[in-house]
């Protein structure tokens, strides 16, 4: 059987760049085989050979330049480009195309397996360029084999959405290659009005007086194409006052489950069309939008009826300017800005049935971003109402990215993790950007529906149940938010853009009331939301000046949502930096320094916050100097408010963890190990609003440059030492948690996690350093600390047991709410820290914890560090959870001799807060251990709980059990597993439990 290569014969690109041009094109015979002749037809009407040097084929002349894939690689990852090419420079002369003047075309005759020299041929690619292809050149055509050669083009109208007026024509014109093929051509979902068999068809629809919806069916054989064009008529729209107690988005009507009205923004638009599920997508003048009559105002809205109670609808706005200024379009299909659901033709069909069951199907016929509209919509049922959120100055926040966390990239992995954070002590999760971004595979920064949540990681329920069930345990839940910027599939965008080349998306245009058009800070990503200071309910603006409080009032809308829907606990606010409309792109010096309408603009945001849930948490990632940081960390302080700011010590803390004082080699930006950094005293800051950390997911991990890059210990180096490491890192987290004020942990920092920031998803690595620096840096990370059972690794399970006690000291001990000290002894290598409280000093004779000194060698030796303790007496380890180790310190000055790589924590007295039911509970006793069939507990006991290593629930059992009850297991895995008991006393304990 022949093997046949089949081309695309007609097609028009559209592609952006100055020195490309987008050519119409034809190749016959439309299919064929690697031994047939065939031509290439370039339409001369369709090229501008001016900037090419060629007039009417003369001069320069055009140029074919093509290439190859081999039979086993058509997926373009094997370009072998035509011998007979010559220079990209200089083409052969060989490949110049022969131009008949009299057509206007070029032609050009070849046998593949004659012009590529062999037979091996999966799919054939070429353009066309003058003889010098740096003068510019053609889109790219490549087609592989098995690709149907038949193909239909529209060439009137010249796009597929028209504005007309009542009494307007519209023509319908279009073209196929390979031969005759029934047209078949219906309106409005209707039967065909009209069916031809030819190569070129024409109808025109004449004195239109209503929405035209236009389905040309085109078949030739087998092959089936839909060419689609929508016709829209200006409705006349009524303007009437808009009902009161309405706001934007969708209103779901208290008393009337049958009824929704929607509002939308839209300042400087004629009128607007609402095309739904509900309308088949063809809505008539019933579903044009009212326009408030209201003085200066720009709303629209319409009162949907009829609907069905807990049907799942679907819609767009249909947005018309019959007079854009110049590259805008006329008519922009968008979802509604305020969707708390949308489906999309481009990411849905990727996500997972496990993890979003029963996702609504994506309406037929539609392109981008549809809003989902549901009334009598089920409610979760929240177990906790009331959460108690943990102070400011105990947090220890855990950053996690959903998409890294777990394999099935989930909200369900996360709870079903949830002894894993319990373990540690941390008492709140801080998830990267959750909210409707573009792609499934992303960090979640490129935002485009700021109050919708991304389907990939689950649905709402699930994650109201995480929140619930972290709620449940004291653990609090902050979202990672992102108003600095939205990206192109944003309606506020896509409402106000420039398209030249009509492909439906473009940037803000100078009309956008939303967005500038060009940045006011350098640290842009995305488009650049226009702040202002001023406050929510003023009148708004229809043009981009910077006195348009209507963002402001969307981004209040965004925090309302979060809090009262979802019971989010607090923000993050990424980049914050970029909330300044002072500046502009690439001025570093001005966006780094004190911008006062930065400072009132997120000072404002708070307040509003703060205005619906006292207790929020806020938290910026400025990463600024401390004159404009600390008029946010001391605002409002005196009422237990004050914003947290992000302190990054990732250089500080990687330079002592590879062993050395100060940056050797430039590895960590040429820092020090200056630890003073990590609080709040070194900002100036009035109260302890310093979120510290040593890692977080912008940043190299600190393991990364321990193993790759350490100091050598002895005949043991550092690189890929991860026994040394591993005691670093737990000296790390030890200097850090001690010093009072919020922390933060990057997700498996606690594991001693050494994959590099720029691990790619084949698992190597691209860094900085790297010819094409940082290109996996957002890149989907492996899962080693599940798939190997970190747990289980000594080693890493010694940063991990650490972790926990710190934290644990950390929350539970008051002392750890006070004041400090960080003062090495002689170098950084020798660090010390002082914990204290200057209202009770403490002495010798002190029952409570006043006292706390760490003592930490980062230096590849043992070190004898002089402590300094405060006054005599017996010190305990705190790190022993007995509370039965001490040192009796008659000398205040008595050097220590602490290992290489390891820290000591002391107190004046054992750590009463943890020397309780969670640690001193020997009375409890679980047996037998091992165990083949059954467990049993020797008190009564009201919960037991069974996991596997990784903290994964497997097994549990409630109710009231008597002393001595049979806990049956024998449906359990030979293993390793961890008990969780709880007594009707609310004693808790946890044991290692070995089954047989």
């Amino acid at each position: 059987m022949k093997r046949i290569l089949l081309i695309i014969c007609l097609v028009i690109y559209q592609l952006g760049t100055s020195q490309q041009q987008d050519v119409i094109y034809e190749i016959s015979p439309c299919s064929f085989d690697v031994d047939d002749s065939i031509t290439i037809t370039i339409q001369g009407s369709s090229l501008d050979e001016a900037p090419w040097g060629i007039t009417n084929g003369a001069n320069n002349g055009l140029y074919l330049w093509a290439w190859r894939n081999t039979v086993s690689d058509t997926g373009n990852n094997n370009d072998i480009n035509a011998p007979s090419n010559g220079a990209w420079t200089s083409s052969n002369e060989a490949n110049r195309f022969t131009f008949d003047s009299t057509n206007d075309i070029y032609t050009f005759t070849l046998t593949p397996q004659t012009f590529y020299g062999t037979s091996d041929i999966g799919n054939i690619g070429f353009l066309v360029k003058p003889k010098d292809g740096n003068d510019g050149q053609s889109q790219d055509i490549e087609v592989g084999i098995g690709e149907s050669a038949f193909t239909a083009t529209l060439t009137s109208p010249s796009t597929n959405t028209l504005i007309i007026s009542s009494g307007d024509n519209v023509t319908i014109s279009a073209s196929n290659t390979c031969g005759l093929a029934n047209y078949s051509l219906s309106i409005n979902g209707g039967t065909p009005i009209v069916s031809n068999n030819v190569e070129t068809f024409s109808y025109t629809d004449t004195s239109i007086n209503t929405n035209r919806a236009y389905s040309l069916t085109i078949t030739q054989g087998a092959e089936v194409r839909t060419l689609s064009v929508t016709a829209v008529l200006n409705p006349s729209t009524v303007s009437e006052t808009i009902p009161s107690g309405l706001i934007e988005g969708i209103n779901y009507d208290s008393n009337d489950d049958t009824k929704a009205t929607l509002v939308l923004n839209a300042p400087g638009k004629d009128y607007i069309y609402v095309a739904g599920s509900f309308n088949n997508y063809q809505p008539t003048g019933s579903f044009a939008m009212k326009k408030d009559s209201s003085t200066g105002s720009d709303l629209f809205f319409l009162e949907l009826t009829n609907l069905s109670p807990g049907q799942i609808y679907t819609y767009q706005y249909w947005v018309v300017d019959e007079t854009p200024i110049a590259n805008s379009p006329s008519l922009v299909k968008t979802a509604d800005p305020y969707s708390t659901l949308v489906l999309s033709n481009f990411d849905d069909p990727f996500i997972p049935a496990s993890t979003y069951p029963n996702l609504p199907a994506y309406p037929a016929g539609q392109n981008r971003e549809v809003t989902v509209l549901q009334t009598a919509k089920p409610e979760y049922n929240w177990q906790v109402n009331n959460f108690q959120k943990p102070k400011i100055e105990d947090l220890v926040v855990y950053e996690v990215l959903v998409r890294d966390f777990d394999a099935n990239r989930n909200y369900q992995n996360l709870i079903d993790r949830i002894d894993y954070f319990k373990g540690l002590n941390i008492n709140a999760i801080h998830l990267m950007p959750v909210m409707e971004f573009e792609g499934n595979e992303s960090w979640g920064y490129n935002t485009s529906f700021h109050m919708a949540l991304d389907k990939f990681y689950g649905t709402e329920d699930k994650l109201k149940e995480f929140i619930d069930l972290c709620h449940q345990n004291g653990i609090a839940v902050i979202l990672d938010v992102v108003l600095n910027h939205a990206f192109g599939r944003n309606p506020w965008v896509r409402m106000w853009m420039t398209d030249p080349d009509g492909d439906g998306w473009g940037d803000p245009s100078i009309e956008n009331p939303y967005f500038n058009v060009n940045a006011k800070h350098s640290f842009n990503v995305g488009y650049d939301f226009s702040h202002t200071e001023e406050l929510p309910n003023t009148p708004s603006a229809s043009s981009n000046d910077d006195t348009n409080p209507i963002v402001n009032q969307y981004v209040e809308r965004v925090i309302k949502h979060w809090v009262e829907e979802f019971k989010i606990d607090g923000f993050r606010w990424d980049l914050t930096k970029g909330f300044t409309q002072n500046c502009s792109g690439g001025d570093d010096n001005c966006t780094n320094t004190y911008q006062q309408d930065r400072i009132d603009i997120l000072r404002s945001y708070a307040d509003y916050a703060w205005s619906l849930d006292p207790t929020h948490y806020t938290i910026f990632e400025h990463l600024g100097d401390a004159n404009e940081e600390s008029q946010w960390a001391n605002y409002r302080l005196n009422e237990g408010k004050g914003i947290m700011m992000w302190g990054k010590m990732t250089d500080p803390y990687s330079v002592l963890s590879r062993g050395y004082p100060n940056d050797p080699n430039g590895t960590n930006n040429g820092a020090s190990g200056d630890l003073t950094g990590v609080g709040h005293n070194s900002r100036g800051f009035q109260g302890k609003r310093l979120l510290g950390y040593a890692e977080s997911h912008d940043e190299e991990r600190v393991m990364y440059y321990t193993l790759q890059n350490g100091n050598p210990f002895g005949s043991a180096p550092a690189q890929g030492n991860l026994a040394n490491a591993s005691k670093r890192a737990a000296t790390v987290a030890a200097t850090l948690f001690s010093v009072p004020g919020p922390k933060m942990i990057w997700h498996f920092g606690d594991l001693g996690m050494d994959n590099s920031i720029f691990t790619c998803s084949n698992g190597s690595v691209n860094t900085d350093d790297d010819p094409s620096p940082g290109d996996c840096k957002l890149d989907t990370k492996p899962q080693p600390q599940w798939i190997e059972n970190w747990l289980t690794d000594p080693n890493r399970s010694e940063i991990y047991d650490a972790y926990s006690r710190l934290i644990a000291l950390k929350i539970n001990e008051p002392i750890f709410e006070k004041d400090y000290a960080i003062s090495p002894n002689g170098n950084n290598l020798r660090q010390r820290i002082y914990v204290f409280d200057n209202s009770n000093p403490g002495n010798s004779s002190s029952t409570e914890l006043l006292n706390v000194v760490v003592l930490a060698n980062f230096a590849v030796a043992s070190q004898n560090i002089t402590p300094d303790f405060p006054y005599t007496g017996e010190w305990y380890d705190l790190m022993d959870e007995t509370g039965s180790t001490f040192i009796n310190v008659t000398n205040t000055s008595d050097q220590i001799s602490i290992p290489a790589g390891e820290f000591r924590i002391f107190g004046n007295a054992p750590a009463q807060a943890l020397s309780t039911t969670d640690f001193n509970l020997d009375d409890i006793k679980l047996f037998p251990n091992p165990a083949s069939t059954s467990f049993s507990i020797n008190l009564d006991v009201s919960q037991v709980g069974i996991f596997d290593i990784t903290g994964k629930n497997i097994q549990s059992f409630k109710g009231n059990f008597s002393s001595n009850t049979a806990f049956n297991i024998e449906n359990l895995k030979a293993g390793i597993y961890l008990v969780n008991v709880a007594t009707k006393e609310n004693r808790t304990k946890t044991f290692k439990l070995i089954k047989q």
